[in-house]
């Protein structure tokens, strides 16, 4: 999941660490199922894909849905698979920080046509949320015993069961109180504590830079990222999000209006399921407040899929509902998706070649909401209290449907900042990080061979903030900027990234510096702010006599800052510092963003 959007009326417990040793030494906790809400009773047509014959059950069916299997596990049941059907090729695209591989499952009838529509399937990124691990494996199992094999007459599926393997093996019965299954559930983030789902657009792990390879290579026509969601409790139990009209990617986005959706709700339905939009609310305490609609930023998946023209969806399952039901529906999920490439996969082709063509002149760097409309929400009853231990109002689901006729839904589609892009942008070779990072995300880039003088807008930063503490390892800052045109020196080894190009709109993102998941913000330049020379008092205070004697406007701006700013007359570092500042001698590079706008 994302991010949390509504706190439950139970206290959350502490469950990494100490504490959770803490709480397994002195409390019978067996069951932690037992602070949930009441679950409702599910029966669904989808119960028959469950197969009953014991020598050809997955390994979740043969346990009844109560544990998943463990990696090995997992990649001994797949392997075996393989081995029985050519219709199976298992590669490893990375290798995790504790040696684990990480394995792509390529189902096809043709593994000689690489051009066929290709459906990619990412299971455990987080890898508490592994429902889509288990389905896809039993789909497998189906597509190889001949039962569903017409699903891959015309479409390739890329199967990913387990992005996040080293999360997937730090496993426990207490690591998602909020959730209803599985007995063993894997941990969010990586062996290096990285949240894989923050991390499209920095690419700092290992496993998001084969994830990274793995698109440049397959180039899938629809991408799945599977999650299982926390919050608010209500009837849904499969929620998933697609690119929006006011995207990066329009064209996709009609493609998933049209096709998409419609399809798949109904294959859900006709199943038992009750499929529903991505759902945050507004006031965790009082669900019928509203509804905050969400447009991703490029550090998530469907956030970076928009920027990059790739259709993605973020499915939600229901954290509260029965493992088998949430299992059972993300089936339904990819076997639907795999329908729709292969009926309405032209389409979705030319939606892609459309969106990838466009070459806007501006584009927003963030989005607002809207005013509230109003929709059926399906919904759980509800109450409130007065909690002693909290000290405040809590909330308790009481497992009871309840049909909101007039949810207020406020979708996040303003565009805000909205910013030219120039034709292109020129990075200094130093800058082999950035660079590095921009190859990953396979934008085209060109290399100067000699040195140039090119006249270009210059960024320098004043007012910058950085992170009070480190938020995904790094330490963020965001600025604001003043431009200048001006005459560049660039070296040898210069980089120039146009903005032409099918990735442009993602370069854009990535290297405007006030975009939330610029590499600017994400901290690959901090060292711009780091002035390295110094002047002592017995230079600086001859040179700002002489600076005010050959400078009455000086003089005069001196004199205000003087007047204006009583913590600075009475600091007189500061007051020297300023005369350093506007000196000859002082740094010339420091604030200065090391990367370069070129204008058309």
């Amino acid at each position: 999941m994302k991010i949390k959007c509504l706190t439950l009326f139970i206290l959350p417990l502490l469950c990494i660490g100490e504490a959770a040793s803490h709480v397994k030494q002195h409390f019978n906790i067996e069951h932690p199922a037992q602070f949930l809400p009441q679950a409702l009773t599910w029966q669904g047509l989808s119960e028959q894909l469950i197969e009953q014959r014991k020598q050809y059950q997955t390994p979740i069916e043969q346990n009844n849905f109560s544990a998943t299997p463990s990696y090995q596990q997992t990649m001994d049941y797949l392997t075996q698979l393989a081995q029985k059907s050519a219709l199976i090729k298992i590669n490893y695209f990375a290798k995790s920080p504790q040696g684990r591989d990480i394995a792509l499952v390529h189902v096809s009838s043709d593994f000689s046509k690489t051009n066929r529509a290709k459906l990619l399937v990412q299971a455990g990124i987080h890898s508490g949320e592994i429902d889509g691990k288990d389905a896809g494996i039993m789909l497998l199992r189906d597509i190889v015993s001949g039962k569903k094999r017409g699903l891959i007459d015309n479409v390739d599926m890329l199967f990913v069961p387990i992005f996040n393997v080293d999360g997937h093996e730090n496993s426990s019965l207490y690591h998602r109180v909020n959730q209803r299954g599985p007995s063993n559930m894997g941990w969010r983030t990586t062996a290096q504590n990285i949240n894989l789902n923050r991390d499209y657009a920095k690419v700092s792990s290992v496993e998001m830079r084969g994830m990274l390879a793995l698109i440049n290579q397959y180039q899938p026509s629809l991408y799945l990222d599977l999650h299982v969601t926390d919050g608010a409790d209500y009837q849904y139990d499969i929620t998933y999000g697609v690119n929006g009209s006011h995207s990066y990617s329009p064209a996709i986005a009609s493609w998933f209006s049209k096709f998409y959706r419609p399809q798949l709700d109904k294959d859900l339905l006709n199943n038992g399921h009750i499929p529903g939009r991505l759902v945050f609310a507004k006031n965790g305490k009082d669900i019928k407040q509203g509804i905050a609609g969400w447009t991703a930023t490029q550090r998530y998946s469907d956030g970076y899929g928009a920027t990059r023209h790739l259709p993605t969806v973020l499915v939600e399952n229901h954290s509260l509902k029965p493992y088998k039901q949430r299992v059972l529906g993300t089936y339904i999920l990819i076997e639907s998706s795999l329908k729709l490439l292969a009926n309405h996969g032209d389409a979705l082709s030319r939606a892609i070649k459309t969106d990838k063509a466009s070459r806007p002149s501006k584009l927003a760097l963030s989005w607002g909401y809207n005013s509230a409309t109003y929709r059926e929400f399906k919904g759980i009853s509800y109450q409130t209290f007065e909690d002693e231990i909290s000290g405040t109002t809590q909330v308790k689901w009481l497992g009871k449907p309840e049909l909101i006729k007039a949810m207020p839904w406020f979708e996040q589609n303003v565009a805000q900042k909205i910013t030219k892009l120039p034709a292109a942008y020129w990075i200094m070779p130093e800058q082999t990080n950035a660079i590095a990072t921009l190859m990953r995300h396979g934008i085209k880039m060109e290399v100067l061979s000699q040195p140039k003088s090119l006249k270009l807008e210059k960024l320098s930063a004043y007012d910058e903030s950085f992170g009070k503490r480190p938020y995904e390892g790094i330490m963020r800052v965001s600025a604001k900027f003043k431009a200048q045109s001006t005459l560049i020196n660039l070296p040898k080894g210069a980089v120039r990234i146009t903005t032409d190009q099918d990735l442009g709109i993602l370069a854009f993102t990535l290297l405007e510096p006030q975009s939330s998941d610029s590499l600017f913000q994400w901290g690959f330049f901090n060292t711009m702010f780091q002035r390295t020379e110094y002047i002592e008092g017995y230079a600086v205070v001859p040179l700002a006599h002489e600076m005010l004697a050959q400078s009455p406007t000086l003089r005069a701006q001196f004199a205000k800052k003087l007047a204006s700013d009583s913590d600075f007359s009475k600091n007189p570092r500061a007051r020297l510092a300023w005369f350093y500042q506007r000196s000859p001698f002082y740094d010339k590079q420091v604030n200065v963003y090391p990367v370069y706008r070129q204008w058309y």
